[in-house]
């Protein structure tokens, strides 16, 4: 099994920041289905066990592909940390929709790692805010195959608590922070991201992503996930037209697992959740 991090995806416009990401595959030079797989809110390609994950569906052959959103806060050179702040208020849905778009241009060229992927099967999976994300995109893009949720968000909107006196401050002084329990940092957001959401509020609308989505889903999430809940996974199999939906026992966001991850294996439940996934995304 060979893993490639910390690779870089230069900018191709201005406005554009780099895509860090890691590979990880047999290296057999033969043709690969691919996963790539999007953090969440606060995430990073580097967090907890993730690494274990991507190790295990490269021994159960997939071309695995993990990445940082390139306005997640991290940079090039410290992809874990949160350094550049800038770009973390910066951030918004639109641009790691196009994130993804990047890194699937990039899989499909045929410079890259042509020999050992298969880009006629492309699965997205995503954590959290990064469900979202990846249904939005599997629904709108036809290089993607199947998708998979792990405690997926279902509603973008709803999070802005509008009306909300916390939202009223936060358009009244056009930023508003939320502390970094792992760094401890204040992390701004600006309000470009509530207005870039308005502007493009039906391609960011989940629901609406899911019941026009045509592609084969999987909903998966913890039964006791306090940061989002079990209605948001109902929501999401509801609306579906060929979704299933697995509820991980005991599992908390993060399906018991933490950062930073010592550990040589997986807590249990994401061992469960990894092997539930590779079943449906090996299935014909």
């Amino acid at each position: 099994m060979q893993s490639i991090k910390n690779q870089v995806l230069a900018p191709l416009q201005p406005a554009q920041k780099p895509i860090v990401y890691d590979a990880y595959f047999k290296n057999d030079r033969k043709a690969k289905a691919v996963v790539i797989f999007c953090h969440g809110y606060k995430g990073f390609k580097d967090w907890g066990p993730w690494h274990l994950v991507a190790t295990a569906f490269a021994k159960a052959g997939f071309f695995f592909l993990k990445f940082n959103f390139s306005h997640n806060g991290g940079t090039v050179h410290q992809p874990i940390d949160f350094p550049d702040l800038e770009s973390f208020a910066q951030n918004n849905y639109s641009l790691e929709l196009d994130d993804v778009d990047r890194v699937l241009d990039f899989i499909c060229a045929d410079s890259n790692y042509s020999n050992q992927i298969d880009a006629s099967k492309i699965s997205l999976i995503g954590h959290s805010r990064g469900g979202g994300i990846a249904l939005i995109k599997a629904q709108e893009d036809p290089r993607v195959n199947k998708v998979v949720t792990w405690a997926g968000v279902s509603d973008y909107k709803a999070r802005f608590q509008e009306n909300t006196p916390g939202f009223l401050e936060f358009k009244k002084q056009g930023v508003y922070y939320v502390q970094n329990a792992r760094t401890k940092q204040q992390l701004p957001h600006y309000w470009q991201f509530y207005t870039n959401f308005i502007e493009n509020q039906k391609r960011l609308t989940i629901k609406r992503a899911v019941q026009e989505l045509q592609k084969p889903g999987l909903i998966i999430h913890g039964e006791n996930d306090t940061t989002v809940g079990m209605q948001e996974a109902q929501n999401l199999h509801q609306w579906g037209n060929t979704s299933e939906l697995f509820i991980a026992p005991e599992a908390n966001h993060v399906f018991n697992a933490k950062h930073p991850y010592p550990q040589a294996s997986m807590p249990k439940a994401l061992t469960d959740v990894v092997t539930k996934t590779i079943l449906f995304l090996s299935a014909l």
